[in-house]
C-alpha cells in the first residue's frame, strides 16, 4: 500500500513458542511492508500477533522462520550484538507502562539510551535536555518520575524514544494508562513527530481513537494479517474495533 522506500520489509515471517509441551503459532506466514515515514497502526484482539510482532520489529525476539528487513538489514542474519546496536541507533520504544527509572530524573531517564550507545556525559545530557524540550518538557529536567503526571511520564518516555534519532518509533498501547484529553494530547504530539520529522511510526492499539491518528490500520487475527486500509485521515473506512477485528473473516 506504500510507495515510499521500505523501512520495513517482513517476508512469510513465522514464529512458534515451543513450550516442550505445545507450540503455539503467534505469527503464521504474516507479509507486510511499511514504508519510510509511514505512520501505521496495529490493531486485535489479544492473541492476534500484535506484541509477538511489535518484538520482532523491535529486535527484541527473531522469528522462526522468514525474512525481516530493516531499513534493507536482513535482521534475521544478525548475531545478538548487532541487533543490540541496530536497536540503539534505529529504534525508538514507547510503553504504555512508560518504563521510566524511579530514582533517576527525567534528564538522566532520557539520556539513558545514549550511555548504552557511549556517549560522553556532556553530549548526552545536552541532547536529552533539548529531547525534553521537544516533547514540552524543558522546565521539569529534574524532576523526580513521581513528582510527574501519567502524560508527563508518557512524555519523557517519548523523549528518551527520541534522544538518539532513531528512524522508526515503536509504541505499544502508549496511551492504554492515561486519561482521554492526555491520550489526545500525546497522540497529537506523536502526529506531530510524524508530520515534522517524517518518523516511521509503528502504534500497536486496541482503541480505533487512537488508530485514527495514523495513516494506515493493520489488522491481526491468528497471526496474520486480515485487513489493512488507509485511516479516516487519509480517506480511509471508519476504523472497526477490536471486537468487530476478532469476528472479521
Amino acid at each position: 500500500m506504500t510507495s515510499s522506500p521500505p523501512m520495513i520489509e517482513l517476508s512469510d515471517l513465522h514464529k512458534v513458542y515451543d513450550s516442550g509441551f505445545t507450540k503455539v503459532h503467534a505469527l503464521r506466514g504474516l507479509n507486510l511492508v511499511i514504508g519510510s515515514g509511514e505512520y501505521v497502526a496495529v490493531m486485535g484482539a489479544s492473541g492476534s500477533g500484535k506484541s509477538t510482532l511489535l518484538n520482532i520489529l523491535g529486535c527484541l525476539d527473531v522469528p522462526t522462520s522468514g525474512s525481516y528487513r530493516l531499513d534493507g538489514r536482513a535482521v534475521e542474519r544478525l548475531t545478538r550484538d548487532d541487533l543490540a546496536r541496530l536497536r540503539n541507533t534505529h529504534i525508538g520504544f514507547i510503553f504504555q507502562n512508560f518504563n521510566l527509572l524511579h530514582r533517576s530524573t527525567a534528564l538522566e531517564n532520557v539520556a539513558l539510551p545514549m550511555v548504552y550507545a557511549g556517549r560522553p556525559a556532556r553530549v548526552r545530557l545536552a541532547a536529552a535536555e533539548r529531547a525534553l524540550e521537544r516533547v514540552g518538557l524543558g522546565d521539569r529536567v529534574e524532576h523526580m518520575p513521581w513528582q510527574l503526571s501519567g502524560g508527563q511520564q508518557q512524555r519523557v518516555a517519548i523523549a528518551r524514544a527520541l534522544v538518539n534519532e532513531p528512524r522508526v518509533l515503536l509504541a505499544d498501547e502508549p496511551t492504554g494508562n492515561l486519561d482521554t484529553r492526555t491520550s489526545e494530547e500525546i497522540m497529537q504530539i506523536m502526529r506531530e513527530l510524524h508530520e515534522v520529522q517524517r518518523l516511521t511510526i509503528v502504534l500497536v492499539t486496541h482503541d480505533p481513537g487512537v488508530a485514527s491518528f495514523a495513516e494506515r490500520v493493520i489488522a491481526l487475527r491468528d497471526g496474520q494479517v486480515i485487513a489493512d486500509q488507509k485511516t479516516p485521515r487519509c480517506g480511509g473506512p471508519p476504523v472497526p474495533d477490536v471486537r468487530a477485528l476478532a469476528m472479521a473473516g
